[in-house]
């Protein structure tokens, strides 16, 4: 073997990792929102998580992803630790599929058809037809089908490569007297751990391992060991990612870790009692790719049955290797915590925007109606309470539009941008929501701290302007939660009613100046009202026009309202309506 067979390998090493980068992108991207959702169904039952993890491990290709994956989600509050427990071993299994996928390289048969069966043969064609579909297909679901074909295809030529340039290795002495080495079991783990701790890939590690397995120099008493290492190596990614989290999600990377480690404790003596004392001669037997694939699978499964009946003890010992702040004292932000380790999966992030961008929608029409409720009976406690909701809101559009724009920049499937972008549209209509509450709470003051009032016909008006409000923001709320159509096009009607009340009330209210009956003073309160009222609805016609074009994958707000507005029965019949609902 000389250098260019040693570059050969790097190479085929590389496009392994890319193609296997690739694929798991494009999976993920293809899964969306279902894959968070499968993870936020982790219940107590065992057997429902370990099959989830399995499931989804098959689904993005990397253990290591969803290992990472759950660290951001425990240490963002979305799960508790002791629910990833048996994600994990279902992770650890699921992980085992590429092996077997890689095993077929090794298959060998003078028939065509099957020989068609090793990946290195129908590869070229499953790369034809994914770049097809990727580059000719319209559907965002077919790129994404077609980049997982190709990111398949590169993988398979990597092992092709690592194949080839390990073949001359068959016969070297060098290579021979080197493999003297991994007979000692630990020598064995210690080279899995450290190559799979470098490479951060149990899958690569792994048909690095299958690849030499074709030159018949590797046996069961080298491989079993190496696999154990691998398998603790494939930790290396979680704990790095456990930095600076914390005291729960470190301990999803400890128990990761542990699982592997009691796994090999357990199993590497039965190793050498059957190498050293019963000279058990299986072990000197050369191993294929297939068999690889089988410890491989066998070592996870026996690991998960061993300790999977011990959950409990498992988790309270990684809970007392872990010491820290105990759940529920560590300090506990009002904003959703948005871990950026969740953008290696963006659309499990992007579910997670959804449900802060909610919540901070929520909070701003509770803190309208509090505002709301002050002009009926002033209270300090809840004028306070009002200006703290406005902080969180604050906090909420701060947080979430930086991570937004962060999101933005990842690998995104069309619809998972078009979420990103009705949010990044969003945000600052809900947040003005909450500055017209607080304007509002000062109204209420103003009012209450000079003991004045307004006139009967005017409280009548108001009260007509805002359960007029009240609707137009449950309307878009109820729009907004459901991304449904038929809701948001209603509040554009409901908009255009609230714009003629407030001016019929601003002409009502220069008539009644004129005869005297109202002062100037409540004049600038009266009006100070309506602009604030008109502008909260204009804020909730954003809103709804954001749900709506983002549908349509357009943002043309001011050619969607000409059109909704002229000559659109259906919009004439909802605003005849509110019209009517809400005369004065």
């Amino acid at each position: 073997m000389n250098i260019f067979s040693f570059i050969m390998l790097i190479g085929g090493l590389t496009f392994f990792l890319f193609g296997m980068n690739v694929m798991s992108g494009s999976l993920e991207k293809m899964a969306g929102g279902k894959l968070e959702h499968l993870l936020k169904k982790m219940t107590a039952n065992p057997l429902l998580s370990l099959g989830l993890g399995a499931v989804i491990t098959i689904a993005v290709q990397s253990s290591s992803a969803v290992t990472v994956m759950l660290v951001g989600l425990v240490n963002s509050g979305i799960m508790q630790f002791s629910q990833t427990l048996n994600v994990i071993f279902g992770a650890n299994i699921g992980t085992t599929l590429t092996s077997w996928i890689l095993s077929l390289s090794g298959i060998q048969s003078d028939s065509v058809w099957i020989n068609l069966l090793k990946p290195e043969n129908f590869s070229p064609i499953i790369a034809l037809i994914g770049i097809l579909m990727a580059m000719l297909s319209k559907n965002d679901q077919r790129k994404s089908i077609g980049t997982v074909f190709v990111g398949f295809a590169v993988l398979i030529y990597g092992m092709k490569m690592m194949t080839d340039a390990v073949s001359p290795l068959a016969d070297s002495p060098e290579f021979a007297l080197l493999l003297t080495k991994f007979n000692q079991p630990l020598i064995g783990v210690a080279v899995g751990l450290i190559f799979t701790g470098i490479i951060q890939s149990s899958a690569a590690s792994i048909g690095v391992l299958q690849a030499l397995s074709l030159t018949g120099s590797i046996s069961y008493g080298m491989a079993i060991p190496i696999i154990m290492g691998q398998n603790i190596g494939t930790c290396v990614t979680s704990l790095i990612s456990c930095i600076g989290t914390n005291t729960q999600a470190k301990r999803v990377a400890i128990v990761h870790t542990m699982i592997n480690v009691i796994g090999t404790v357990v199993w590497l003596p039965v190793v050498y009692i059957m190498k050293f004392a019963v000279h058990l001669s299986i072990l000197n037997t050369a191993v294929s790719p297939v068999t690889i694939a089988l410890i491989h699978t066998m070592f996870n499964i026996s690991a998960t049955l061993l300790l999977m009946p011990f959950g409990k003890q498992l988790l309270r010992l990684t809970e007392w290797l872990a010491k820290g702040v105990q759940q529920g004292a560590e300090q506990i932000e009002v904003v959703p915590f948005l871990d950026e380790r969740l953008l290696l999966s963006p659309s499990v992030a992007i579910r997670e925007c959804n449900n802060a961008t909610g919540k901070m929608m929520e909070l701003s029409r509770e803190n309208l109606f509090l505002a709301n409720s002050l002009f009926d009976q002033y209270n300090e406690k809840k004028a306070a309470l009002v200006l703290q909701t406005e902080d969180e809101i604050d906090a909420f559009e701060d947080r979430l539009g930086t991570y937004l724009v962060k999101l933005s920049a990842q690998a995104l499937s069309q619809g998972d941008s078009q979420v990103i972008s009705k949010m990044l549209h969003v945000i600052g209509d809900f947040e003005r929501l909450g500055d017209h509450a607080v304007n509002l709470a000062k109204v209420a003051k103003e009012i209450y701290d000079k003991g004045v009032s307004f006139t009967e016909e005017a409280n009548r008006e108001l009260g007509i302007l805002a359960r007029a409000i009240d609707e137009i923001l449950t309307i878009t709320v109820n729009a907004y939660e459901k991304n449904d159509i038929e809701i948001a096009s209603k509040v554009e009607p409901l908009e255009q009613v609230i714009d003629q009340l407030t001016a019929q009330m601003k002409s009502n209210h220069i008539a009644r100046l004129q005869r005297g009956i109202c002062t100037i003073e409540m004049g600038f309160i009266f009006s100070d009202l309506l602009s604030n009222y008109e502008r909260i609805s204009d804020h909730c016609s954003n809103i709804a026009v954001a749900v709506i074009e983002v549908i349509h994958n357009s943002f043309d707000t001011h050619k969607y309202l000409h059109g909704v507005r002229y000559g659109n029965n259906e919009f004439n019949s909802i605003y005849d309506g509110y019209q009517e609902k809400y005369s004065l």
